[in-house]
């Protein structure tokens, strides 16, 4: 069954804007995990626009402590500022179970593509190993929507990576305007052609209550998908428990399928 990692960023979006401590990351992860979620995913990005460090140690103190998965999601190319350690450092620091690594800059709203692995094989290689290392699962973003990223990602498997994160924003977008079918055959085939690279599958981007089933019915083996910004939107109207516990029935809906 594929499992729910929820991405609590938007949680500490809202805090920021306002300052203190309210509303609490780690309340809310616990929220989510008391739910049901099977892990809780964070992208601690340099700016701090979201989580920052401090955050990122709480939750791995709570995630351990509940014996779920932690996913580490950054760029390990963006070198540290001040509060900010570098996403390795991060990651040394805390050891999650998982760290996902995307391709995003300070200029980007959000997560927009994945890796060139043509391009970026070499630079990620030495990377990856660090990281294997710590004991730390390595997923890497990568495009399915296109050609050269569904042919790019079986190179994913060669510089050590474990799993590949379709970004699935392209595929929301698609089945939003009514024309899913023909996006949803591209990341069936891409995540064929990563399993047959000896590489899992995980998938997140714009994956919502309306759209998740649908997706993992076209696309075969996915291991897990996180899910924030719909999620914690949705959490507005229906609460974070209920909302976590829609998602797991959706997941385990298409399990029986």
């Amino acid at each position: 069954m594929t499992v729910l990692s929820v991405n609590v960023n938007k949680i500490a979006v809202l805090r920021n804007s306002r300052g203190g401590n309210e509303p609490d990351v780690v309340r809310a992860a616990r929220a989510c995990l008391d739910a049901g979620a099977h892990g809780i995913t964070v992208h601690p990005r340099p700016d701090a626009r979201h989580i920052r460090a401090e955050d990122v140690y709480a939750l791995a103190d709570l995630t351990r402590e509940r014996g779920v998965e932690f996913n580490l999601e950054g760029n390990p190319f963006a070198p540290p500022r001040g509060g900010y350690p570098g996403f390795l450092a991060l990651c040394e620091a805390v050891r999650p179970a998982q760290a996902t690594l995307v391709p995003d800059g300070d200029a980007q709203l959000t997560s927009d593509h994945g890796f060139d692995f043509v391009r970026d094989a070499e630079a990620l290689r030495p990377l990856v190993a660090s990281l294997k290392a710590l004991d730390c699962r390595v997923s890497l973003f990568a495009d399915a929507h296109t050609q050269a990223g569904r042919d790019g990602i079986a190179q994913a498997a060669t510089v050590g990576a474990d799993r590949v994160e379709l970004y699935t924003g392209p595929w929301a977008d698609a089945f939003a305007k009514g024309h899913g079918e023909a996006m949803a055959a591209w990341f069936a085939q891409a995540a064929r052609r990563a399993q047959e690279a000896g590489l899992g599958v995980n998938a997140g981007h714009d994956l919502s209550q309306e759209n998740l089933g649908a997706f993992l019915n076209a696309v075969p083996g996915v291991l897990e998908v996180s899910i924030g910004h719909a999620l914690i939107g949705e959490a507005l109207y229906q609460g974070l428990d209920a909302t976590v516990r829609s998602y797991l029935g959706i997941l385990e809906d298409t399990r029986r399928r």
